[in-house]
Protein backbone atom coordinates (compact mmCIF):
# COMPACT_ATOMS: atom_id res chain seq x y z
CA UNK A 1 0.00 0.00 0.00
CA UNK A 2 1.32 3.46 -0.91
CA UNK A 3 1.13 6.23 1.66
CA UNK A 4 -0.19 9.61 0.50
CA UNK A 5 0.96 11.37 3.63
CA UNK A 6 4.40 12.55 2.31
CA UNK A 7 2.71 13.94 -0.81
CA UNK A 8 0.36 16.02 1.31
CA UNK A 9 3.28 17.34 3.33
CA UNK A 10 5.14 18.31 0.19
CA UNK A 11 2.04 20.04 -1.15
CA UNK A 12 1.55 21.95 2.08
CA UNK A 13 5.24 22.90 2.07
CA UNK A 14 5.03 24.03 -1.57
CA UNK A 15 1.97 26.17 -0.86
CA UNK A 16 3.63 27.74 2.18
CA UNK A 17 6.77 28.51 0.14
CA UNK A 18 4.78 30.14 -2.66
CA UNK A 19 2.78 32.24 -0.19
CA UNK A 20 5.91 33.41 1.59
CA UNK A 21 7.44 34.53 -1.72
CA UNK A 22 4.36 36.67 -2.41
CA UNK A 23 4.53 38.13 1.08
CA UNK A 24 8.22 38.94 0.73
CA UNK A 25 7.52 40.82 -2.49
CA UNK A 26 4.68 42.77 -0.88
CA UNK A 27 6.91 43.65 2.08
CA UNK A 28 9.39 45.34 -0.26
CA UNK A 29 6.86 48.04 -1.14
CA UNK A 30 6.18 50.72 1.47
CA UNK A 31 2.91 52.57 0.88
CA UNK A 32 1.73 55.86 2.36
CA UNK A 33 -1.48 57.81 1.82
CA UNK A 34 -4.18 56.63 -0.55
CA UNK A 35 -3.84 53.67 -2.90
CA UNK A 36 -2.51 54.69 -6.34
CA UNK A 37 -5.15 54.77 -9.05
CA UNK A 38 -4.95 54.90 -12.81
CA UNK A 39 -3.99 58.53 -13.36
CA UNK A 40 -1.81 59.29 -16.41
CA UNK A 41 1.95 59.02 -15.89
CA UNK A 42 4.23 61.83 -17.08
CA UNK A 43 8.00 62.25 -16.99
CA UNK A 44 9.70 64.39 -14.36
CA UNK A 45 11.14 66.80 -16.95
CA UNK A 46 7.71 67.26 -18.52
CA UNK A 47 6.17 67.84 -15.08
CA UNK A 48 8.60 70.65 -14.25
CA UNK A 49 8.75 72.27 -17.70
CA UNK A 50 5.00 72.14 -18.41
CA UNK A 51 3.54 72.47 -14.91
CA UNK A 52 0.91 75.00 -16.07
CA UNK A 53 -0.41 72.52 -18.63
CA UNK A 54 -0.98 69.92 -15.92
CA UNK A 55 -2.38 72.22 -13.22
CA UNK A 56 -5.30 70.70 -11.31
CA UNK A 57 -4.88 67.27 -12.94
CA UNK A 58 -4.28 64.07 -11.03
CA UNK A 59 -0.98 62.57 -12.28
CA UNK A 60 1.44 59.74 -11.59
CA UNK A 61 5.19 60.39 -11.36
CA UNK A 62 7.98 57.84 -11.02
CA UNK A 63 11.61 58.30 -10.12
CA UNK A 64 14.35 57.77 -7.59
CA UNK A 65 14.23 59.35 -4.14
CA UNK A 66 17.29 61.62 -3.95
CA UNK A 67 16.73 63.39 -0.63
CA UNK A 68 14.28 63.13 2.27
CA UNK A 69 13.53 65.52 5.13
CA UNK A 70 15.69 64.12 7.91
CA UNK A 71 13.56 65.65 10.66
CA UNK A 72 10.39 63.64 10.02
CA UNK A 73 10.10 62.66 6.35
CA UNK A 74 7.66 65.47 5.49
CA UNK A 75 9.13 65.97 1.98
CA UNK A 76 11.33 64.14 -0.49
CA UNK A 77 13.02 65.00 -3.76
CA UNK A 78 12.28 62.76 -6.73
CA UNK A 79 14.80 62.56 -9.60
CA UNK A 80 15.39 60.51 -12.71
CA UNK A 81 18.06 57.89 -11.92
CA UNK A 82 21.47 59.52 -12.25
CA UNK A 83 20.17 63.11 -12.06
CA UNK A 84 21.09 65.44 -9.21
CA UNK A 85 17.99 67.69 -9.19
CA UNK A 86 14.36 66.84 -9.66
CA UNK A 87 11.06 67.80 -8.10
CA UNK A 88 10.26 68.21 -4.42
CA UNK A 89 7.33 66.17 -3.17
CA UNK A 90 5.16 67.03 -0.18
CA UNK A 91 2.19 65.09 1.11
CA UNK A 92 -1.42 66.22 0.89
CA UNK A 93 -2.74 67.87 4.04
CA UNK A 94 0.47 66.87 5.88
CA UNK A 95 -1.41 63.61 6.46
CA UNK A 96 1.52 61.21 6.14
CA UNK A 97 5.31 61.09 5.92
CA UNK A 98 7.86 58.78 4.32
CA UNK A 99 10.69 56.98 6.12
CA UNK A 100 13.73 59.22 6.54
CA UNK A 101 15.93 56.45 5.09
CA UNK A 102 14.06 56.34 1.74
CA UNK A 103 16.87 57.91 -0.32
CA UNK A 104 17.90 55.62 -3.17
CA UNK A 105 14.55 53.87 -3.41
CA UNK A 106 12.33 53.91 -6.50
CA UNK A 107 9.03 55.72 -5.96
CA UNK A 108 5.65 55.91 -7.69
CA UNK A 109 3.46 58.81 -6.63
CA UNK A 110 -0.01 60.04 -7.43
CA UNK A 111 -0.98 63.65 -6.85
CA UNK A 112 -0.98 67.14 -8.34
CA UNK A 113 1.63 69.66 -9.44
CA UNK A 114 1.71 73.12 -7.92
CA UNK A 115 3.90 76.20 -8.20
CA UNK A 116 4.85 78.05 -5.01
CA UNK A 117 6.73 81.26 -4.28
CA UNK A 118 8.51 81.07 -0.92
CA UNK A 119 9.45 84.11 1.13
CA UNK A 120 13.14 84.60 1.87
CA UNK A 121 12.60 83.23 5.41
CA UNK A 122 10.74 80.14 4.15
CA UNK A 123 13.39 79.57 1.46
CA UNK A 124 16.12 79.82 4.13
CA UNK A 125 14.27 77.24 6.26
CA UNK A 126 13.84 74.79 3.37
CA UNK A 127 17.46 75.13 2.26
CA UNK A 128 18.60 74.49 5.86
CA UNK A 129 16.58 71.22 5.73
CA UNK A 130 18.40 70.18 2.55
CA UNK A 131 15.92 71.28 -0.14
CA UNK A 132 17.61 72.28 -3.40
CA UNK A 133 16.02 75.64 -4.31
CA UNK A 134 17.03 78.27 -6.82
CA UNK A 135 16.58 81.74 -5.39
CA UNK A 136 15.06 84.70 -7.17
CA UNK A 137 17.10 87.97 -7.13
CA UNK A 138 15.09 89.24 -4.12
CA UNK A 139 15.90 86.14 -2.01
CA UNK A 140 12.54 84.46 -2.52
CA UNK A 141 12.32 81.15 -4.37
CA UNK A 142 9.83 79.87 -6.95
CA UNK A 143 9.39 76.12 -7.03
CA UNK A 144 7.34 73.63 -9.02
CA UNK A 145 6.51 70.82 -6.62
CA UNK A 146 4.29 67.77 -6.43
CA UNK A 147 1.69 67.22 -3.71
CA UNK A 148 1.25 63.46 -3.38
CA UNK A 149 -1.90 61.84 -2.08
CA UNK A 150 -0.42 58.35 -2.40
CA UNK A 151 3.14 56.98 -2.45
CA UNK A 152 4.71 53.60 -3.19
CA UNK A 153 8.38 53.15 -2.25
CA UNK A 154 10.03 50.13 -3.87
CA UNK A 155 13.00 48.95 -1.79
Amino acid sequence: MISLRPTRQISAFTIAAVLSIGSATAQNIVTRGTRLGGSPAIGLDEAVEQADQYADRLLTLEGEVKRVCQVKGCWMELVRPGDDRGIRVTFRDYAFFVPTDSAGQRARLEGRLETNVFSKADADHLIAEGVALTRNPDGTATEVSFVAQGVELHQ
